[in-house]
């Protein structure tokens, strides 16, 4: 960016990588109304970190944003940029930059993932205002959280997550967020509280967690050990992606919602975002003495109707006024370099205010007068200070100054940089001059050509936006040929076929550039292929063509996939691979995902919705250690555990021992291993010390092979839905009448999806159809013969048979029972064998339920063969279907399944910082990249 005067004078702040709030508003703490005292602005000063603080008469409860303490009296300090609020004791020892200075402070720029945001109380990071209330956004990888209309003022300043291509960051810093921490969060350097609920305040650093205050953080060593959970952590520096023109909500496989448009909606014509400075927020534009100016800061905000309201006096100095706008739109420079231009629907007037009064610069007011817009516009100058960025050069210092002239070149700032940075050696044609837009959506960057005038390229920037030239910096880089290596997993595609089929089909349906695309990995069983793309545009456009494609009906899906490299990896490394149904447990499903994605690595987070299992255990297919948590129901659990069967001879760590977060009805696998009967809104810091502390166990896992008989025409029309031929069961295997209420409840789900959002309505609709059936009798026993381990079993008189593999069933039910019987073995997860229970109706499921009975104990046994003499209801964990007349064989799986049990032993309790940094927010971040 091209220094100004006020930047100069906030300086650069020591420490690189935070993020600071800033825009205007009152006083976050919900505080004093503040009114303004005649002449006490202050300029900024090297010591106030870019703001520009003003005395205020307080007139309603606030709190200072430094200390955060309650501010007594009546007399603050607020910024006029930020609303960063002050004891004026506290003033000197402010060390919180202003958010107009944010953009300088960005060590490596990436770009946010914005979601809506979340019911939580939330201060914005750019106006420290509180978010209730109003249209709010959050970032899905960092703790940001900004208005809506705060949004485009961000910067790009979100966690390092992986290496982009070529580009290898050899140090990982702490990655410091301000504020929206628990208020018991304790100081990592003074011990004290440095949390607070009232206002914007105190450091955390997004990968490890420890917080501090803002004077204290500065003197913690930059490098970031990843904290309590770095041996989960999939390490950024073991992580590449190739993403160019990729966003990041498309390299984290974040799915795009209607809610998260609201930022998009910034960008369309005829969106107005007005806001109000701060010299009004007290009095409002009800205030006679004030006057309301609708400004632009360049031709793409007029183009797309983007305009600042900046309230100001009727009768006011032209500086003043500039001054405004300038607040307005977060630009920390001088406003004598910057003038007005009216702005009518004939087109742009070139007169100033100035000339238009008639009075001398230093005397110029505005006067009663209210022109449709005001376009804000840089004044041109003979020559200006360009700070060039090192980049990657391992140059020591973080920029350099050069002299823009009206001649100057892009390769003669080349030179000039080389000679400033003690390279003139070197042949400047080896580097290039990219310019690097940090918008806060996306990280754009341009190879500037070498005779292009850098003037007339500032002059372009600043034209077409005066804040795009306040995110906008300057990197010398040097020019290697970077190999171009994009993974794609594409999915939906017809099941078991050759790679030759795949490829024609692909040929015919997205028309690739053999010589560009190889197919590295196919999974038949899945119906998905990996491609592996050595070009940046043809790997954009297969991308969003198969987004739009069908093949047989079916949509095609299209994720980018990171690489891990495996050769960076610790030798006591075991990350963990995190799935989440988001569609279990209500709202609960996507919190979590939020809260793992800021906890850990979000390459390490996938979201079941977007393509399955299969994306994740890909990804980590090279990984010689690693562990799963499965977010979702037990129905979430076997379909990961399905498609870790199928492809498990293609992982280097094919057996990993998996975890669970209860977000079903049932959850009885997860009850069985301690993880609970649902997710009730544990920390998820929490929840992930305790996957580490668990302890490995074996599970049986089954094969169920149904050899059913062809249906019937009049079979179809009954609605007799042919299953599928082999399934694999984890939990239990019902028939008769515990398969007819699942079937019913499944097609109510079915009717009316919306409504099965939370367990107790789920449960509630069991009821009730369990109460529909109470006058129903099924004589079982006649329709069905039992044989187990080769012996035929009598069967008593039932309604219901189950076949538990755990010892628990209908959301925690002992069907079993703990009574003693020498006639059996007591039953474990890996004995290798299931028990047969019958029921006599839905009184006797009813009471099992409730804890008064146990159901009738038939057998045990590790070979199961039944024979339907007609039609019967059945249930595989909880997925139902009516199965026609036939055998259905039941047989031990191999190898068993590792599961992870959480341990009896309570957690410590954490210490201040660790711990209560978490309490309230889902997740802390990245560690200083």
């Amino acid at each position: 960016m091209a220094d100004s005067g006020r930047a100069k004078a906030a300086g650069e702040s020591p420490s690189v990588g935070r993020r600071k709030g800033g825009s205007p508003g009152e006083s976050p703490g919900s505080g004093r109304k503040s009114q303004p005292s005649p002449g006490s602005r202050s300029k900024p000063t090297a010591g106030n970190h870019g703001h520009s603080f003003r005395k205020v008469t307080l007139t309603k409860p606030t709190f200072c944003h430094h200390c955060s303490d309650f501010i007594w009296g009546l007399v603050g300090y607020v910024c006029e940029v930020c609303n960063f609020m002050s004891h004026e004791k506290c003033l000197k020892h402010v060390r919180t930059v202003c958010s107009c200075m944010a953009p300088t402070l960005v060590r490596v720029p990436v770009a946010h993932c914005f979601g809506p945001a979340s019911q939580k109380k939330r201060f914005c990071c750019v106006c420290r205002k509180n978010l209730e209330g109003t249209a709010a956004l959050r970032c899905e990888v960092c703790e940001l959280h900004v208005h809506s209309d705060c949004a485009p003022f961000s910067c790009s300043d979100c966690r390092l997550c992986h290496q982009d291509g070529g580009q290898d960051y050899e140090m990982y810093h702490h990655h410091w967020r301000e504020g929206n921490m628990s208020s018991g969060a304790r100081c990592e350097v003074c011990r004290r509280v440095c949390g607070s609920s009232d206002v914007l305040s105190g450091m955390r650093c997004e990968w490890c967690g420890i917080t501090a205050h803002a004077s204290c953080y500065i003197i913690i060593p930059p490098d970031c050990t990843l904290g309590r959970l770095r041996g989960m952590i999939l390490h950024p520096s073991c992580v590449r992606v190739c993403s160019r023109n990729f966003s990041k909500m498309h390299c984290y496989r974040i799915s795009e919602t209607s809610q998260q448009c609201e930022l998009d909606n910034l960008d369309e014509p005829d969106v107005q975002s007005p806001v109000v400075t701060k010299e009004n927020q007290s009095s409002g534009s009800s205030d006679s003495g004030k006057q309301t100016l609708k400004v632009f800061d360049g031709d793409d905000a007029l183009k797309r109707n983007q305009f600042r309201l900046v309230s100001i006096p009727r009768i006011t100095k032209n500086e003043e006024v500039v001054e405004a706008a300038l607040r307005a739109f977060f630009i920390p420079d001088e406003s004598q370099d910057y003038e007005f231009q009216i702005h009518t629907q004939p087109g742009l007037l070139t007169d100033d205010i100035i000339n238009r009064n008639g009075t001398p610069d230093n005397k110029a007011v505005f006067k009663d007068t209210s022109p449709e817009a005001w376009l804000l516009r840089a004044k041109p100058k003979e020559a200006e200070l360009l700070k060039v960025y090192t980049g990657w050069l391992k140059a020591g210092v973080t920029y350099i100054s050069v002299t823009v002239g009206k001649s100057s070149t892009v390769d003669s700032i080349i030179k000039e940089a080389l000679a400033q940075l003690g390279k003139q050696d070197h042949n400047p044609a080896e580097f290039n001059l990219v310019e690097v837009f940090m918008s806060s959506k996306q990280v754009q960057r341009q190879v500037l050509a070498g005779q292009e005038l850098l003037q007339d390229k500032l002059r372009e920037i600043r034209k077409s936006s005066l804040r795009q030239m306040n995110q906008t910096r300057f990197y010398i880089v040097e020019n290697r040929n970077r190999v171009v290596q994009v993974d794609l997993l594409l999915g939906g595609l017809p099941l078991q076929l050759s790679t030759e089929e795949y490829t024609q089909l692909l040929q015919q349906h997205l028309d690739f550039k053999s010589h560009l695309v190889t197919i590295t990995h196919i999974y038949p069983e899945q119906g998905a292929v990996a491609l592996q793309i050595s070009c940046f545009s043809e790997a954009e456009r297969i991308y969003m063509l198969a987004k739009d494609t069908s093949i047989n009906g079916k949509q095609l899906t299209s994720l980018v996939i990171p690489e891990i490299l495996k050769s960076k990896l610790s030798k006591d490394s075991c990350p963990l691979l995190v799935f989440v149904n988001p569609k279990s447990g209500g709202l609960k499903g996507r919190e979590i995902l939020y809260g793992f994605r800021k906890l850990l690595n979000p390459h390490q987070v996938f979201e079941l919705t977007s393509g399955g299992p299969l994306p994740g255990l890909h990804t980590f297919r090279e990984v010689p250690h690693f562990r799963m948590l499965v977010c979702g129901g037990d129905g979430t659990v076997g379909w990961v555990l399905g498609v870790l069967e199928t492809i498990r001879h293609k992982l280097s760590c094919p057996e990993p021992a998996i975890s669970i977060v209860p977000l079903g009805t049932g959850n009885d696998l997860a009850r069985v291993l301690r993880w609970g009967a649902g997710y009730s809104g544990e920390d998820p810091y929490n929840v992930l010390v305790s996957v580490d502390e668990a302890e490995e166990v074996e599970m049986d896992r089954w094969t169920i092979l149904l050899d059913a008989q062809e249906m019937t025409e009049d079979g179809k029309q009954n609605g007799f839905l042919e299953p599928p031929k082999i399934v694999q069961m984890n939990n239990y295997f019902g028939l008769g009448i515990d398969a007819e209420l699942s079937l019913d409840f499944h097609h109510a789900r079915e009717e009316e999806p919306g409504k099965f959002n939370s367990r107790f309505h789920n449960k509630g609709v069991y009821v009730k159809v369990g109460l529909q059936k109470l006058s129903h009798t099924r004589n079982l026993h006649k329709d069905l013969r039992l044989q187990v381990d080769k012996q035929d079993i009598e069967l008593p008189s039932i309604e219901g048979l189950i076949f538990l593999n755990i010892p628990s069933w209908g959301s925690g039910a002992d069907l079993w029972g703990s009574d003693s019987d020498a006639r059996f073995e007591k039953p474990r997860i890996d004995d290798g064998m299931l028990e047969v229970v019958g029921v006599t109706g839905v009184v006797h499921m009813g009471q099992v339920q409730s804890g008064m009975r146990s159901g009738i104990r038939i057998a045990q046994g590790s070979y199961i063969r039944i024979t339907l003499t007609k039609p019967i209801p059945v249930q595989v964990d909880g997925e139902p279907w009516i199965q026609a007349p036939g055998q259905i064989i039941i047989s031990a799986a191999s190898p068993k399944v590792r599961m992870l049990k959480k341990s009896k032993t309570k957690q410590k309790k954490q210490s201040g910082s660790l711990k209560e940094g978490r309490a309230e927010s889902p997740a802390p971040g990245e560690g200083g990249i």
